[in-house]
């Protein structure tokens, strides 16, 4: 919806409730009209890419800086902390302002943060700013209430499959070209490129991105009164549930292979790496085929099939490890299909979770990611604390598997409740 212009207001105006106005460009885009699909694929490898694109250089700056490993790896503690909670904030209120406000607004948070970590002159300074740089992550989930706001939900999971591949090839990349920028100008130069990418995704952003929020609520009350409506919904546990028992298999082979790979065989850390980006690549393959297929299917025949394939091919490396195949692909082979597994089951979870209350798109999103971490972060604990040498690679297989079959038995029960609720029971 273009603005009009009037005499109190000027072209910025859009008009609407009192409590709803919001300053927009006067040449945005028209909301009827969706980004482009290059623009929040854009958005959301930003979203992901400054979660660990600086990791090669963790040493240098604790040199910098002075201080102990331990303290320089609190960047990550705190920036994965502040993003859990800034999911469940932001979703809701670009229910509330509209997704473009929310989205215009962090992405120039962001660069003006990560512009503080590319010049912090101390550790804390660095810390403080990087708390702040987490604002980028929960961009994704409201990418994806702009993909729900403009498609129908299997058409939302196609689009969403092809922005997954971005989330996904994001964090494979990142670590390798932050190196190569720290070998060349200093780990500070991986801040000033997501200064720069920063800036330019919001010049995108801005130019591309219009409101596709057409019903805003009027105020926050009246959206805190029906946001309890996601909590007590089925459907949308179901669906939630799903992503987080899917991301806790993720998490526990992330926790665990390195441990399950070393019982097995001695494997130095750079062929470590390569066997562990298997998973990586299978949801890439996973997500492509998600963007491909689809939308030509009901949601939850492809989110039943993405747990069927990830419960298969733990069943396949428990089979090989009791027939005592040692080979290091009888453990990162069988993992592989877990990738492909969650690349299908994603984006269909997402959609589904974002289809619950059409009016609480954002709320979902972000609520349904913040539910997605914290199921990885049970199952990761989980893995740690089961795991022992001698146990390693039977104990992952066993850890993956059992999340798998609940994130499979969650597919399963959305499916029902779908069909209930189209029945009107």
């Amino acid at each position: 919806m273009r603005g009009k212009q009037g005499p109190s207001t000027g072209p910025f105006f859009v008009p609407g409730p009192l409590s709803a106005k919001i300053l927009l460009p006067a040449n945005m885009p028209k909301s009827s009209s969706a980004p482009h699909l290059s623009t929040l694929i854009l958005l959301s490898a930003l979203g992901i890419l400054p979660v660990n694109i600086f990791l090669p250089s963790l040493s240098d700056m604790a040199v910098e800086f002075a201080v102990e490993y331990g303290v320089i790896g609190l960047a990550l503690a705190v920036y994965a902390t502040v993003s859990a909670g800034l999911q469940i904030i932001m979703g809701p209120m670009s229910d509330r302002f509209g997704r473009r406000p929310v989205i215009l607004w962090g992405l120039g948070i962001f660069v003006v943060a990560t512009l503080g970590c590319a010049t912090a002159p101390d550790i804390w300074t660095f810390l403080a700013c990087r708390m702040v740089q987490a604002v980028i992550v929960p961009t994704y989930a409201v990418a994806l209430a702009i993909v729900r706001d403009t498609t129908s939900k299997e058409q939302a999971a196609s689009k969403i499959g092809y922005i997954a591949m971005a989330w996904a090839i994001a964090p494979m990349l990142g670590p390798s070209f932050g190196g190569i920028l720290d070998e060349a100008f200093g780990w500070r130069a991986s801040f000033w490129f997501l200064v720069l990418s920063g800036a330019v995704v919001l010049a995108l952003c801005w130019v591309d991105l219009g409101e596709t929020n057409r019903e805003p609520s009027n105020t926050i009350t009246e959206q805190l009164q029906v946001y309890p409506e996601l909590f007590k919904s089925r459907r949308f546990w179901a669906y939630a549930l799903c992503m987080a028992f899917s991301i806790g298999a993720f998490y526990a082979f992330l926790t665990g292979a390195p441990l399950a790979a070393g019982s097995a065989s001695e494997l130095s850390p750079g062929v470590l790496g390569i066997y562990m980006g298997s998973i990586t690549g299978g949801f890439m393959i996973g997500s492509y085929l998600a963007g491909r297929f689809s939308g030509r299917f009901p949601l939850t025949t492809t989110l039943i099939a993405g747990r069927t394939i990830a419960c298969m091919g733990l069943l396949l490396g428990l089979f090989l490890y009791f027939f005592g195949v040692d080979h290091v692909m009888a453990l990162f082979g069988p993992c592989m299909f877990v990738g492909v597994s969650n690349g299908l089951t994603m984006p269909s979870a997402n959609a589904g979770a974002m289809s619950v209350r059409p009016k609480l798109t954002g709320s979902a999103a972000g609520l349904a990611s913040a539910i997605a971490v914290l199921g990885g972060a049970i199952m990761s604990t989980m893995t740690g604390a089961v795991l022992a040498a001698e146990n390693a690679r039977l104990g992952l297989l066993l850890v993956m598997l059992s999340s798998a079959t609940i994130a499979l038995t969650a597919a399963l029960c959305a499916r029902h409740f779908e069909r209930t609720h189209e029945h009107g029971h």
